[in-house]
């Protein structure tokens, strides 16, 4: 069982990154998963969760209207595109996902049984 996140880099304030979280040995629409950050001396921050076969992602204030969520289940891969990058959205990102997380548990990283290895966003003024 593996999560792989990728597609992290630099950009310009008001630019897009979009982020990949590919999974493997297990069927990522069974799965809640959630969308973390930990910038440099922070704790890690919850961006954005979805249920299991729940088509309705949840974003957090700081994010919403300009991060979404989407998934390619063929692919077997959640993203997470991001726009309208700012700044204070510099930080490593990380996927998170696990079958049999209650909901009330899955806005903390600790709580999930599988995560991606985190990738750095760097937004410059």
């Amino acid at each position: 069982v593996q999560l792989q996140a990728s597609g992290g880099g630099l950009v310009q304030a008001g630019g897009s990154l979009r982020l990949s979280c590919a999974a493997s040995g297990f069927i990522l629409s069974s799965a809640t998963t959630g969308w973390f950050r930990q910038a440099p001396g922070k704790e890690y921050e919850l961006v954005a969760r979805r249920k299991r076969y729940d088509s309705n992602p949840y974003y957090e204030d700081s994010v919403k209207g300009r991060f979404t969520i989407s998934r390619d289940n063929a692919k077997n891969t959640e993203y997470l595109q991001m726009n309208s990058l700012k700044p204070e959205d510099t930080a490593v990102y990380y996927c998170a996902a696990d079958p049999r997380i209650i909901w009330s548990s899955s806005s903390k990283i600790s709580y999930y049984n599988y995560k991606g290895q985190g990738t750095q966003v760097t937004v410059s003024s």
